[in-house]
């Protein structure tokens, strides 16, 4: 059998939190009565992501997202089921676990509170038994890549949000873990520090053969950082597969396209033309003076036949058919009919 570096196995877990009531005496009843109520955070959640693979593991907030990233860091463990990373279950040896991953939680700081940014590193190095040229060697990329120098000599706690997320990321890169466990690494970040993590994951991946698990919801991460994607809903997985494929799932495509000056139909009239000629539930609308476009399922409105109805009316000029976005395509897939139905 091929197993991955991360395997989950038909994890559940249940939370249980204190059941309130509307209005201010249901708000101080439930303080007093205990009641309590519960939330099932994950129903049965099975994925597993091959050594090296960086994978988005996606779901719109109570998903179940961050309590799986928490049972594979090991700061959590499952009501049920069982996992695996980098082959060991992540409560049974803690000690060697937390030298195989590495782990960023976006609200959360490994980096020690008082003292200055270096002297965390300085400590890391000391946990993980780094040799010396290792830790300078990674230290020189992070400052090459983060700017990480600028901020050694300041206390964590006194850091911008977007500081500390950068010496959070080098942090749990630090020690040149297998596995990269990754929740809302970028929050905080501007585009240009956005665009240097991306860099950095995507380079110690390809190097160092790193598997990643991101959570985000930022879509810039997922699509700059991952090639694969698990999408889970209400604590089970609705769909796995490559990124590529997630796409093409989506419900609807846009082609939008220009024509000469010189032809004789105005972009009104033609797009009511087109309407009629593609059929169906495809949409024409007028973009511009002499730009339509045109929206509709995929199989109905591609690049061709559009190309071929319009040109049989006017002299096309030009012709764009982006690709759908990924957070068009999450959010049709989040109300899908088989998402309430559960599809595994």
């Amino acid at each position: 059998m091929n197993h991955g570096m991360i395997e989950a196995q038909e994890l559940t877990k249940v939370f249980r939190v204190r059941a309130t009531r509307p209005g201010l005496w249901g708000a101080v009843r439930g303080l007093f009565t205990g009641e309590t109520t519960e939330v099932r955070a994950l129903d049965g959640v099975s994925f597993r992501v091959p050594a090296g693979e960086r994978t988005a593991y996606l779901g719109v907030n109570g998903a179940g997202k961050s309590t799986t990233i928490k049972i594979l860091a090991g700061v959590l463990t499952p009501g049920s089921g069982r996992c695996l990373v980098a082959g060991r279950e992540p409560r049974q040896d803690r000690y060697a676990h937390a030298r195989a991953i590495g782990v960023v939680f976006g609200h959360r700081t490994q980096l020690w509170w008082d003292l200055p940014v270096a002297d965390s590193f300085r400590i890391l190095a000391r946990l993980h038994d780094l040799p010396p040229a290792v830790a300078q060697a990674n230290l020189r990329l992070f400052d090459e890549l983060l700017d990480l120098g600028e901020l050694a000599d300041r206390p964590v706690r006194t850091l911008s949000l977007g500081q500390r997320m950068r010496a959070e990321v080098a942090a749990a890169l630090f020690h040149d873990p297998a596995v990269l466990l990754l929740d809302e690494p970028t929050i905080g970040l501007d585009l240009l520090l956005k665009e240097a993590v991306h860099e950095l994951v995507n380079r110690v991946a390809a190097e160092r053969g790193t598997t990643v698990l991101l959570t985000s919801h930022d879509v810039a991460d997922i699509s700059a950082i991952c090639e694969h994607v698990v999408v889970v809903d209400a604590g089970r997985v609705v769909h796995t597969g490559r990124l590529h494929d997630l796409l093409r799932q989506a419900p609807t495509r846009t082609v939008r396209f220009e024509y000469a000056a010189d032809a004789d139909l105005d972009a009104e009239p033609l797009a009511r033309l087109l309407e009629l000629e593609l059929g169906g539930p495809a949409a024409v609308t007028v973009a511009g003076r002499r730009r339509v476009t045109v929206q509709g399922p995929p199989e109905l409105v591609t690049p061709q036949r559009v190309l071929a109805a319009a040109s049989a009316l006017v002299a096309v000029t030009d012709l764009v058919a982006p690709e759908p976005t990924l957070g068009e395509v999450l959010r049709a897939l989040y109300v899908a009919p088989e998402l309430s139905r559960g599809r595994r």
